[in-house]
């Protein structure tokens, strides 16, 4: 089993900018991808941005290019996700979800693994 805690929402003004991250812990060798999924209410869970441990190699949903930034520690147990330029569509529940292999990153019924959320605010 694999724990994820995540932290660092809260509030932005349009323009702003805020950091999450997500510390996993257990058995963490049973993770192979590790990606940010948002929700806002009345919406379905959508994937962000995504990164394959292994390689570092990372994914991004097109509304959030250039704008996030999605990284990992060297222990490749800490996730992290810069957002600058942030937009009132922003505005979610952020989850924290990994998983071993396999499967399109943003299809949250692939994964094993998820955090309780943290939520972002962002106004206008």
């Amino acid at each position: 089993q694999v724990q994820l805690t995540e932290s660092g929402g809260g509030t932005a003004q349009t323009g702003g900018s805020l950091r999450l991250s997500c510390v996993a812990s257990g058995d963490v060798n049973d993770i192979g991808r590790m990606t940010w999924f948002r929700q806002a209410l009345g919406k379905e869970r959508e994937g962000v941005a995504s990164i394959f441990t292994h390689s570092g190699v990372t994914e991004y949903d097109d509304s959030v290019k250039g704008r996030f930034t999605i990284s990992q520690d060297n222990t490749k147990t800490a996730l992290h996700l810069e957002m600058n330029n942030l937009y009132p569509d922003d505005t979610a529940m952020y989850f924290c979800a990994a998983r071993p292999f396999g499967g399109d990153w943003f299809r949250p019924e692939t994964y094993n693994y998820w955090g309780q959320g943290t939520q972002v605010t962002v106004s206008s």
